[in-house]
């Protein structure tokens, strides 16, 4: 970082010296109040760009109270889902100017969550986002009475803890939806575990749209979210198919089933279709590409700082947001041909 010609790093009241405008100016601009002319803003923006100058967060905390820190509480990070949900909080965190401290875990357990927490709470963070989708989070958060805003992203929170989340039914709907519009009566579900928050909201999502058009709910089995358990699951159907399309409960599990499907003979779309769900960056390239329910995981970081935000500023009531998803179109679902015949 650049240093001032006394050999230390660049302060406020330098900046100003240099922009030629008041040491309030420059922290009205650094800390984005409106009230700046694009002139003078962009006059003390070029003076800190020659300087170097980086706000000093330590000091600012002494005079707000305040860390600037979110704690980012997650599991299971190896599923695409949940990465991505981190990856947008975590943008969306030091975009609003705070630093983040995660903690990621190994297990999901009431004592687990309490630890980390607790982690949190001696770091004396300014808000907690709370990235672990299992049925009995959101009961475990309630039960801590936080002293800080809490946001369970993924959740629609409930009357102490605030939530953000990706409409998964609504999602579940557009896929299930769009298969009967296309023709296709006989619509299975793969489904993820039904411990997982979003698991059970896309089987729901599934079930509902299948009632509402008089169609048999029968046609589900369980996966892992993997791959592998996607491909085994591909094989024992590929034996003896009875639907004409399948929602599968996220992509990668759909990309074993398209492996499992192919070596069996199966053709996709012509024998079944296939609609996925995340739209992960390599769903547009799998054999045949994918039709998927794509969600905007950085909206979702958005808007989960948002309301933790304005929990934190203005003391804001507890609240929720959802964020809508949207069916993306490929290759891999059409209209129903002829039903397939057993396979051996």
């Amino acid at each position: 970082m650049p240093k001032t010609s006394k050999g230390r790093m660049p302060r406020l009241e330098d900046v100003a010296k240099v922009a030629g405008v008041s040491h309030q100016t420059v922290s009205r601009v650094v800390n984005n109040h409106p009230n700046v002319s694009q002139a003078t803003r962009e006059k003390v923006e070029a003076a800190i760009a020659e300087l170097g100058y980086r706000r000093n967060t330590a000091a600012r905390s002494l005079v707000t109270r305040r860390s600037q820190t979110i704690g980012v509480l997650a599991s299971e990070l190896s599923q695409y889902g949940p990465a991505n949900t981190l990856l947008g909080v975590e943008q969306a965190a030091r975009n609003a100017g705070y630093f983040v401290s995660i903690a990621a875990l190994r297990e999901v357990s009431r004592e687990a969550i309490s630890d980390a927490v607790g982690h949190f709470m001696d770091q004396a963070v300014d808000g907690i986002a709370v990235l672990v989708p299992h049925a009995d989070t959101l009961e475990v958060l309630e039960q801590l009475n936080l002293p800080v805003p809490v946001v369970a992203v993924g959740s629609t929170g409930s009357a102490s803890v605030s939530g953000a989340m990706v409409d998964q039914r609504a999602g579940a709907r557009l896929a299930v939806e769009h298969l009967i519009k296309e023709g296709h009566r006989k619509i299975g579900h793969v489904a993820g575990p039904p411990d997982w928050t979003d698991g059970a909201e896309r089987a729901e999502g599934w079930r509902a749209a299948l009632r509402e058009a008089g169609l048999d709910e029968s046609l589900l089995v369980e996966g892992d979210w993997s791959a592998g358990s996607g491909y085994a699951i591909g094989r024992r159907l590929a034996s003896g198919l009875t639907a004409t399309s399948i929602f599968v409960g996220n992509d990668q599990m759909a990309l074993g089933l398209l492996r499992a499907f192919t070596e069996a003979g199966v053709k996709v779309p012509d024998d079944v279709s296939v609609v996925g769900f995340d739209d992960q960056p390599e769903a547009g390239y799998f054999t045949p590409p994918l039709t998927t329910v794509h969600q905007d995981f950085e909206e979702l970081g958005r808007r989960c700082m948002d309301i933790m935000l304005k929990e934190i500023e203005s003391g804001a009531a507890v609240s929720s947001t959802v964020v809508p998803p949207e069916l993306v179109l490929r290759a891999s679902t059409a209209a129903p041909g002829t039903p397939p015949p057993a396979l051996s």
